[in-house]
């Protein structure tokens, strides 16, 4: 299988792009800085260096691929991940790609009410308000799209291992999380999701 990662270089991008080369994929890493990503040598990698607010740099890199996964960040700012997913959509469209994995967070749409007073009204409220207006912005345009989707809202990413121990699919109204999960679980759910038909057209949660 081919694909093309998006925000390759980022917490989930770079563990994403590690599995699916240890999974024998063939590779598209797509990076405004491939400098990044030099110490990962493998003859199923390409580095595709390029602006995701680009349309010509995002369907140059798409072309000739099965699917797509995102995992746009940037940080407190706020401003990439709903312009450059509208990028890789409208790219997607033009090539008659369909399969589209998103990295998204818990707390947008009916997970919400997933979160805590913490995570509800100071980090979400306050410190990261921009990067949240971003992620709601950004599932809006999936939501809208005519892609075979599958939007990933993790919790809280930490450093760990791949456990495949944690909650999965749960509503708005569950409250017994603790709000973190690895960031190796986080990637390595997204990778079965291109195997998977069990989220199709949906939002998943997920978290310990």
């Amino acid at each position: 299988m081919k694909i093309v990662v998006f925000g390759a270089t980022g917490t989930v991008g770079l563990e994403i792009v590690k599995q699916a080369l240890e999974r024998g994929y063939e590779v598209t890493a797509f990076a405004r800085d491939p400098e990044k990503l030099s110490e990962l040598r493998k003859s199923n990698l390409l580095i595709h260096k390029g602006d995701v607010l680009n349309s010509k740099d995002v369907e140059d890199s798409i072309a000739r691929h099965d699917a797509v996964i995102c995992s746009l960040g940037d940080g407190r700012i706020g401003k990439i991940r709903a312009k450059g997913t509208l990028n890789i959509i409208q790219s997607m469209d033009r090539l008659n790609i369909k399969r589209f994995i998103c990295l998204s967070t818990l707390g947008v749409g009916d997970s919400y009410e997933n979160l805590n007073f913490i995570w509800k009204h100071i980090m979400f409220g306050f410190f990261l308000k921009s990067a949240f207006k971003d992620h709601k912005l950004q599932e809006h345009y999936i939501f809208k799209s005519s892609l075979i989707f599958t939007i990933v809202r993790p919790s809280a990413l930490i450093n760990g291992a791949i456990t495949n121990d944690f909650k999965i699919g749960f509503d708005g109204k569950f409250k017994d999380l603790n709000l973190k999960i690895s960031k190796e679980d986080v990637a390595n759910f997204l990778l079965e999701q291109l195997h998977k038909e069990d989220y199709l057209m949906q939002a998943v949660s997920i978290s310990n």
